[in-house]
C-alpha cells in the first residue's frame, strides 16, 4: 500500500509565548517538535505498511529546519519524506496549506497512486482540523475523521474499516479506498525508533520540493494571496488569582459536607441561588395546576 502522512511541526506548547504588538505566535527561539496529533497518524500508517505491505511517505510543509521534523519521522520507520518550501508559501492559513499538500500528494500520486492518507486531528498552534478535511476535498478522496481504531484493511477489496469517536458513543465505519483518515490523540503508543531507522534517517535524502516541484497550478492560491483567514488577536488566558478552597468531609455524615458546600456556592454565586428558586417557584406552579 502506498500511505502518505501528512505532518507538521510546530513550537513547543511550553514555551510558545505571544507578540505583544501583532498578535501572533512568537516562534524565534521556541523549540520545535511534530505536531503530537500527527505521532498518532504516523503510527497508525507504519502498522498498517507492517501488516499489508508497502511504504510509508511523510510530507510537510514549511521551512527548511522543518527537515528536522521529518527525520525524525524517519526515525520511527516510514519510508521517505518530503519537504515542500518556497518562500511563496509563507504566511499560509488552513485553505492556502491544505491546497499545497493536496498539490503534493497529487504529484506523489503520479509516481504510484496513494491508497490512504493520514494527518492527525489538528495541530497545537492552529487547533482548527480544517486542513485534513480541507485535503480530502480537493482530492476526492473518502474522509474519515476522528478516527480512535483501524478495525481492518481489504486490500483486495479496495476497502477499510474504522471506528470513529462521535458524540454518545463510537462508530463502526467502512468505506472505499483511496481515503484520508484523521487520527484521534491516544489511539495508539509510537514506537522507539530502532537503531538502523536512526542511522538511514540520519544520512537520508530528503525530497525538497519548491512551489514548481509540487505540482503548484495557481499561485493565487498559495501563501498570504491564498489566505482569506483574518487573526484579528492572539492571546492567553489571564492566570487565575483565587486559590481553591478546600471543604472538610466527613465520611459518617456526607450529607453535612454536602450542605456546605450548597451553602458557599449559593454565597459565591448568588446567580445560581436566583436560578435555584426560580426553578422551585415554577416547579411548585406547576404541581399546583396539576
Amino acid at each position: 500500500m502506498n500511505i502518505v502522512v501528512c505532518i507538521k511541526q510546530v513550537p513547543d506548547s511550553t514555551h510558545i509565548r505571544v507578540h505583544p504588538v501583532t498578535n501572533t505566535i512568537m516562534r524565534q527561539g521556541v523549540p520545535a517538535v511534530i505536531n503530537p496529533y500527527d505521532l498518532f497518524a504516523i503510527e497508525a500508517a507504519l502498522q498498517i505498511r507492517d501488516t499489508h505491505g508497502g511504504k510509508v511517505t511523510v510530507i510537510t510543509m514549511g521551512p527548511p529546519p522543518a527537515a528536522v521534523a521529518l527525520r525524525k519521522a524517519l526515525a520511527y520507520g516510514c519510508d521517505e519524506a518530503v519537504l515542500i518550501t518556497d518562500k511563496i508559501f509563507s504566511g499560509a492559513d488552513t485553505l492556502a496549506t491544505s491546497y499545497v499538500l493536496a498539490s503534493a500528494i497529487a504529484t506523489l500520486g503520479k509516481e504510484q497512486p496513494v491508497d490512504l492518507v493520514f494527518t492527525g486531528k489538528q495541530t497545537i498552534d492552529g487547533d482548527t482540523a480544517q486542513v485534513g478535511p480541507g485535503i480530502a476535498k480537493r482530492l476526492n478522496l473518502e474522509l474519515l475523521t476522528y478516527v480512535s481504531k483501524i478495525v481492518a484493511v481489504n486490500r483486495e477489496a479496495g476497502k477499510i474499516q474504522v471506528e470513529r469517536r462521535a458524540e454518545g458513543g463510537v462508530q463502526l465505519l467502512e468505506t472505499r479506498l483511496p481515503a484520508l483518515i484523521t487520527m484521534l490523540e491516544g489511539t495508539n503508543e509510537i514506537r522507539f525508533g530502532s537503531a538502523p531507522d536512526m542511522f538511514r534517517a540520519a544520512r537520508a535524502e530528503i525530497r525538497t520540493w519548491d512551489r514548481e516541484s509540487a505540482g503548484i497550478e495557481d499561485l493565487k492560491k498559495v501563501g498570504l494571496k491564498g489566505s482569506p483567514t483574518v487573526v484579528s488577536r492572539v492571546f492567553g488566558p489571564t492566570p487565575r488569582a483565587e486559590k481553591a478552597q478546600q471543604i472538610a468531609f466527613d465520611p459518617a455524615a456526607p450529607q453535612a459536607a454536602t450542605d456546605a458546600l450548597l451553602e458557599k456556592v449559593l454565597a459565591e454565586i448568588p446567580k445560581v441561588g436566583k436560578e435555584l428558586e426560580r426553578h422551585k417557584v415554577e416547579a411548585g406552579a406547576g404541581a399546583n395546576h396539576e
